[in-house]
């Protein structure tokens, strides 16, 4: 799903985006200064090897996601905002954050059940 991000308002607008047993559900409102909050929720399955055996395991995610969205380069002044993401053309590819935060999990040090037994 991709949304304007000139449509979104102070108004949230919902989305709901599925990939395989990956469940990417929150909205988009905006903040301030141009910025537009995206909260979710990504809960599901993610196939992943383990950091220590190297064996295929199914992985629980079940993570609360925050950041902002900008159109655009985002230039802060006096502000420290470390979770900002620039969109380009006022859109926001959806489905392509969500592979983007399932990727993220993935290369994170994750070890299945047999190992950490």
């Amino acid at each position: 799903m991709k949304i304007n991000l000139i449509k979104v308002t102070q108004t949230p607008v919902d989305f709901d985006e599925k990939s395989d047993k990956m469940a990417f559900k929150g909205y988009l409102q905006y903040d301030a200064n141009k910025l537009i909050l995206l909260k979710a929720k990504l809960s599901g399955k993610i196939n992943t090897d383990c950091n220590l055996c190297a064996d295929e395991f199914e992985l629980d995610v079940n993570e609360e996601i925050e950041f902002y969205l900008n159109s655009g380069i985002y230039k802060g002044k006096n502000e420290v905002l470390l979770d900002v993401v620039e969109c380009f053309d006022s859109i926001v590819d959806l489905q392509e954050i969500l592979n983007s935060e399932i990727e993220l999990i993935k290369s994170d040090y994750n070890t299945c059940k047999n190992c950490k037994d």
